[in-house]
């Protein structure tokens, strides 16, 4: 039996094997692109309503997160329940900040919620008239005052609205500067660092 003879008999038996099995090249490729729609549409659906990927970025929320972490942000719980003391969360940047027209997120944690009354002094938080323990930060990191939350002056959080501040507060362009947040504005809750691989892990839940 020469070449030709066994490309030959390969040939049928491809044939064989196609007709056996039903295989068709087009139903491959239509069932290949129908998962990979599925797949995006997944996906979509995911981003739109259940969680998104944010970046960290800058080092207002130092040392409980580090600029250039990614995170996953969750965007259903808020849908059936409030943001409490403590979450952090991403938000709509207010439109009296600079980088509001380009829609940009900020990462702060909420201080007060509505009702709360909420007292910046001597580089101290108090929250209803009581010294906040910000277990959650460095004993040296101060709470400097701002246009907002002025020195000694003692502000109420209205219905519907949240303060977040950062975390490292001396580096932080937040609620002490621009004020209270919508719900509305509030993206969601971040839960889960997933980069780099040395972050791993859920968000401590923190509670005060």
């Amino acid at each position: 039996m020469d070449y030709t003879d066994k490309t030959v008999k390969l040939e049928v038996m491809i044939h064989k094997f196609i007709f056996q099995s039903g295989f068709s090249l087009g139903s491959f490729i239509l069932e290949f692109v129908q998962s990979i729609v599925l797949a995006l549409s997944v996906f979509v659906l995911m981003y739109l309503f259940v969680a998104q990927p944010n970046e960290v970025k800058g080092n207002s929320m130092l040392p409980n997160f580090i600029n250039g972490e990614y995170l996953l942000t969750d965007k259903l719980t808020y849908q059936f329940s409030e943001p409490k003391r403590g979450d952090v969360i991403v938000f709509k940047a207010p439109p009296s900040e600079p980088c509001a027209e380009s829609e940009c997120e900020y990462i702060k944690r909420i201080i007060g919620i509505p009702g709360d009354r909420i007292k910046v002094e001597g580089g101290q938080v108090y929250l209803n008239g009581e010294l906040l323990d910000q277990f959650f930060l460095p004993a040296d990191f101060v709470s400097d005052s701002g246009e907002f939350c002025k020195e000694g002056e003692e502000v109420t959080v209205p219905t519907g609205m949240y303060l977040p501040f950062g975390d490292n507060r001396s580096h932080s362009r937040d609620g002490r500067e621009f004020g209270v947040i919508k719900k509305e504005s509030i993206v969601g809750r971040a839960f889960f660092v997933y980069w780099p691989t040395t972050s791993i892990g859920l968000v401590p839940t923190v509670r005060f």
